[in-house]
């Protein structure tokens, strides 16, 4: 059957099994947005306050679904306002398609209204882009994005689409067709059998083992096998920031998050451990620290997908090029229950210390996450901006499933949350969702709290205000001589009025007692909501490493 560009467009989205798509129109899109509209009993459109905002979204869907965001934006500014969501999804290895319109192929290449090189300008920020300017290649250049989005290793795909390629007079054949999923994904040489048997027989032997797992291990759908293979063997875990979830933290083996903001159990095991497994990691400089002092005692070995992870930040004993489920179902078949009751001693005492960090009868964010956890029971999504906020989200709420914590990692971008959270509620339509802000980075998303109302979500944005930019201020106590050049900031925002301008429901905490209620309302009346919390001003995130120093430096006052 023969039809135009829009309608391709729309047909490839519904094969691939979208039914939302976040965005906002402009004139590059605007035959898309026609073929959207005669469509909307299939795919669902969620109309962002700002294309930044729908980026972010799309990103917050993939990691709380596990299904591939989707995103539509106009061409030129359009299309750049999706820069910084599509980078935060790239650190991230998260699974999004990014489309975006141009002018028409004729006024390529000659400064035309509202044209940009957008697959010149995201090149390094993506797995792989397109600009379509044949209509017979639109829907295979469709079904490629989706299959490179989601294998291997994710992350997102740009697909440009000057505007004459979708005008209701370019027509050609179309046939529905379903990629072969391992068609896209360049072939990996198998890892020998051998190999699987050698790490076995490192793990069976280890007297200190311990594994640092991250994102690799939710993106691989692993965490079963990660919790089943560390109960086994009697293994302390520990997850980095994208990993939070991968393990269940309830579990006695669970040391918490690792590096720069870790425990101090996770810490000091990557110290005296004598193997050191890594499931899917990038060693991130924020775990790292000094890497001569990192894991220097230990036999490490690193399992990724992606062949350019292995040895990159730190050498390592043995490597596995291969994806973490395969390799745990794999090296489970080789190893025989064991106890390591003298090693898991020496563990607990280290999770002892520092165990009542922000214990008081006063307001702390501490009491943020810990109040969260008891009226959801656990059963709830967390995103999150950047900043100290987000590391208390991190450091003070106990995850037990993979994809409950949307937060960006790698990029560390102050606005994600906001957008995160849509996606992540649109995603999960019974979940309650919570995004952890701090009052620097609510300033530049705010605008989404018209999102969040016109869509009556049951987000909840929980400010820990304390007037000023905390994580920056915390570097300029420590390093910088107290000299707290532009991180303070004004109190001139009336939350309150705000809220009610954009119909979302208030509340006001300053004491245990105020937040407790407003947690309580906001979960009884499964409403639009924030809550204010005020923060100590010199509130720190504790422990610390600074930079250069090994990992178990840390301080802790």
């Amino acid at each position: 059957m023969k039809l135009n560009g829009s309608q391709i467009i729309v047909k490839c989205l519904i094969e691939q099994g979208v039914d939302v798509i976040f965005g906002y129109p402009g004139g590059a899109v605007l035959n898309i947005y026609d073929e959207l509209y005669k469509n909307q009993d299939k795919i669902r459109h969620i109309l962002t306050s700002h294309e930044q905002g729908a980026s972010h979204a799309a990103d917050g869907y993939a990691r709380s679904t596990g299904k591939v965001g989707v995103v539509l934006a106009t061409s030129g500014p359009g299309a750049t306002n999706l820069v910084t969501g599509i980078a935060t999804a790239y650190m991230d290895s998260v699974p999004m398609v990014a489309i975006t319109g141009n002018v028409g192929c004729a006024a390529l290449g000659k400064d035309s209204f509202q044209e940009v090189d957008i697959t010149g300008i995201t090149m390094p920020i993506t797995k792989h882009n397109y600009i379509v300017k044949d209509i017979t290649k639109l829907a295979d250049v469709f079904r490629e994005a989706f299959q490179i989005a989601r294998s291997g290793r994710p992350g997102p795909v740009l697909i440009d689409i000057p505007k004459d390629i979708t005008d209701p007079k370019c027509m050609c054949e179309y046939e529905p067709k379903i990629i072969d999923k391992t068609v896209i994904a360049k072939p990996i040489a198998p890892v020998s059998e051998d190999v699987i048997k050698k790490v076995a027989s490192m793990i069976q032997q280890a007297k200190r083992p311990f594994i640092y797992a991250g994102g690799g291990v939710i993106r691989s759908f692993a965490s079963e096998e990660l919790n089943k293979m560390a109960t086994m063997m009697d293994i302390p875990t520990s997850t980095s920031l994208m990993g939070l979830g991968a393990f269940d933290q309830t579990n006695p083996l669970s040391t918490g998050l690792i590096g720069m903001h870790g425990t101090v159990a996770s810490n000091r095991c990557v110290v005296e451990c004598d193997l050191l497994l890594a499931l899917g990691v990038r060693f991130s400089d924020r775990v790292l620290s000094n890497r001569k002092h990192f894991a220097e005692n230990a036999a490490i070995v690193q399992v990724d997908i992606d062949r350019a992870e292995i040895d990159k930040n730190i050498p390592t004993t043995v490597s596995c090029v291969m994806d973490v489920k395969e390799f745990l179902t794999r090296v489970m078949k080789y190893l025989e229950p064991k106890k390591n009751p003298i090693w898991l001693a020496l563990v607990d005492s280290w999770k002892n210390i520092f165990s009542e960090n922000q214990l008081s009868s006063t307001l702390k964010p501490r009491f943020f996450m810990e109040e969260i956890q008891r009226v959801t029971n656990g059963d709830c999504y967390i995103c999150t901006e950047v900043g100290q906020h987000q590391l208390w989200a991190a450091q003070y709420f106990k995850y037990t499933k993979p994809n409950r914590l949307m937060s960006s990692g790698g990029l560390g971008t102050m606005g994600y949350g906001m957008g995160a959270s849509i996606g992540t509620q649109i995603g999960n339509p019974d979940a309650m969702v919570f995004n952890i802000a701090g009052d620097g980075s609510f300033r530049m998303n705010f605008n989404e709290l018209l999102t969040i109302s016109k869509y009556n979500l049951p987000v909840c944005v929980i400010v820990a205000n304390n007037a000023v930019l905390g994580m920056v201020r915390q570097w300029q106590t420590a390093f910088y001589g107290k000299r707290y050049s532009n991180t303070i900031l004004d109190t001139v925002l009336d939350y309150e009025a705000l809220a009610k301008a954009t119909g979302v429901d208030y509340y006001y905490a300053d004491t245990r007692k105020a937040y407790k209620d407003a947690i309580d309302n906001v979960i009884k009346n499964r409403r639009p909501a924030l809550i204010n919390a005020i923060v100590d001003t010199d509130e720190k995130v504790l422990p610390f490493i600074a930079p250069g120093k090994p990992i178990d430096d840390m301080m802790l006052k």
